[in-house]
């Protein structure tokens, strides 16, 4: 059955039926037109020996001698001659007896009787019993008839007769031959068949083998092209078209990698939905945001055939109006805007976009700033009040004596170096946090450096009732970093732990190698940082309770600054506290190398 399918079984079909039709109506039309033509050619042979017989008959001068000629004319060409004279006298030309021929059927014959009753001359063919080897045989002869006017004057008939099996044979031989011409000519025709369907299929095979490897992605395949007609042609035409596709499906790949790169590198989220809202494409926030949700509702990751509803209410809201729609949700502790404008197919919309944006750290950094200003507010106005209401005593004359005049001016200069204080602290984070700061990357000598900042803070140690200890291992390798940033890191933590460590408290230095570099360490046996407030002592304006400050209120942005120091070290900075035991705080500086110089 695949070959009655196949390209090469229909052409040889067709060429062979077509030319198997062409022979057999070519063929019977030549068997018509040789059996007329042998038919005619008999007749006419006929007529022209009668016509010699009757000749010789009527210009011989004895009948003997004309029934001779006749007698061998006949036998030469396979022809049997009847001369009747009348109904008592007969001439044969054959060896059977007169006798036994069947006379009557010339006389009882119509068309035969006209020759010996009208003198008409006759040709025709029929069935007749003659006597053949003294049997009597019916066949079919062809027969003509003459009348004949003897050099007596006497009048009789010629009939001169065959039998038509010579005409037929004749036939046969020429159907034989027209039905072997049919039969080499259907095999020739096969063989061309077979050979043109080759020549034809041969490059089809090709060009589908090519088709299935660029189906396969293979646009490299090429159709090898052996001629210049149309197959050639359709050969140059795939071969170009497999090289615009793999253009094409390049520019398209470059496009889409350069899509996917985009959306991968967005810092807001994509999601692209169709219009049954399913999730088509994501990008790693939309991701993000997508698994926060699931883990917040308690569904596996991989369970992400769901929306947020915010998400899907807003979704049906841009389906069902058509146009851009804005929402907000808060998942996982995070603020996400949701922008969402509908992808239209022609005149229909066929889904949906959505931009997710985190907003968490806008809302953060408004609300860092909304307390940035507070806390200054509230740092600046404590000492403003103080100088106000100080000053008003002075000019007031509220302060009577010089010794309480010269101790409200020392509050005022108090308050005021503490709001010095304050704006040159503000002014250097805020240039540490903008990047600005500078750094003087210079050998340190850790070991030295730790015990000199331990004999720097004795004294206020002392003044405050508490025992400073330094726990100095021996570093055999310098410190890259700057001296004046690491004393002030130093400072503001001994300072801070001084302040919030109880009399007869310890509180101690300690530095050792850690890993690629030293670790600094402060440790106070004092109250201790609340869990809650651990998190934030690196915040701006951070401050530990009024009730374990000992009475000194610093400002706030120590710590601050501490971290944003170690930060541009490339060092890492930790707190570590338990209530009642006191809090140690951690700072990890890396050797460096020289080329920071």
């Amino acid at each position: 059955m695949m070959f009655w399918r196949s390209v090469v079984g229909k052409l040889w079909f067709t060429i062979l039926l077509l030319v198997s039709v062409v022979l057999v109506i070519l063929t019977v039309l030549l068997l018509q037109y040789f059996e007329r033509f042998h038919t005619d050619h008999a007749e006419s042979e006929l007529m022209n020996h009668a016509t010699l017989i009757v000749s010789l008959l009527e210009d011989g001068e004895t009948d003997d001698a004309a029934f001779t000629m006749s007698r061998k004319i006949s036998e030469t060409y396979s022809t049997k001659a009847l001369i009747i004279l009348d109904e008592d006298e007969y001439w044969y030309t054959s060896h059977e007896t007169v006798d036994d021929l069947p006379i009557s059927i010339f006389y009882e014959d119509e068309v035969l009787s006209r020759v010996i009753n009208s003198n008409e001359t006759v040709v025709t063919q029929g069935n007749y019993t003659f006597p053949v080897s003294g049997e009597q045989i019916t066949e079919e002869v062809m027969v003509v008839g003459l009348p004949v006017e003897f050099a007596t004057g006497q009048r009789g008939s010629l009939f001169l007769y065959q039998s038509l099996d010579v005409v037929e044979e004749a036939s046969n031989q020429t159907k034989n031959i027209i039905y072997l011409s049919a039969g080499i000519a259907i095999v020739l025709t096969t063989v061309f068949a077979f050979f043109l369907t080759t020549r034809i299929t041969a490059p089809l095979r090709k060009m589908r083998k090519a088709s299935l490897e660029v189906a396969k992605g293979n646009f490299d395949t090429k159709v090898p092209i052996l001629t210049n007609d149309e197959i050639g042609l359709l050969g140059i035409a795939f071969n170009r078209m497999a090289r615009a596709l793999n253009t094409n499906l390049n520019a398209l790949n470059q496009e889409k990698e350069q899509l996917s790169r985009i959306l991968s590198s967005m810092a807001d989220g994509v999601i692209t939905l169709d219009r049954d809202g399913a999730v088509m494409v994501t990008n790693p926030p939309a991701n993000e945001f997508i698994g926060a949700w699931l883990f917040e509702q308690g569904y596996e990751v991989e369970e992400s055939g769901e929306l947020p509803e915010e998400l899907q209410n807003l979704f049906e809201l841009v389906v069902k109006e058509e146009r851009e729609q804005m929402g907000e949700v808060d998942v996982q502790g995070r603020s996400w805007v949701i922008l969402m404008t509908p992808l239209y197919d022609q005149e229909h919309v066929r889904g949906a976009v959505a931009v997710l944006r985190d907003m968490t750290e806008e809302r953060l950094h408004d609300k860092l700033r909304k307390d940035f200003i507070a806390n200054v507010s509230h740092e600046l106005r404590t000492p403003i009040s103080m100088l106000q209401g100080y000053s008003e005593a002075i000019v007031d004359d509220i302060a009577g004596s010089e010794e309480e005049k010269k101790e409200l001016a020392q509050i005022i200069y108090d308050e005021s170096l503490r709001m010095g204080r304050l704006v040159n602290e503000l002014l250097d984070l805020a240039r540490m946090e903008a990047g600005h700061i500078q750094l003087n990357i210079e050998p340190l000598e850790i070991e030295e450096f730790s015990n000199r900042i331990v004999r720097k803070f004795q004294g206020v140690a002392k003044e405050h009732d508490v025992e400073l200890v330094g726990d100095i291992h021996e570093i055999n390798q310098p410190v890259y970093a700057d001296q004046d940033r690491v004393e002030q890191i130093l400072t503001n933590l001994i300072d801070n732990a001084i302040r919030h460590t109880p009399d007869d408290g310890v509180v101690t230095l300690r530095l050792e190698h850690f890993h690629n570099g030293v670790k600094l360490e402060v440790e106070d046996t004092g109250g201790g940082i609340p869990e809650d407030d651990l998190p934030f002592v690196f915040e701006r304006f951070y401050k530990a309770d009024k009730a374990r400050t000992r009475g000194r209120s610093g400002t706030g942005l120590g710590l601050a600054i501490v971290k944003n120091i170690v930060d541009a070290h490339r060092g890492k900075v930790s707190a570590h506290s338990k209530m009642g035991e006191g809090t140690t705080f951690s700072v990890f500086l890396p050797y460096g190398s020289s080329q920071d110089l």
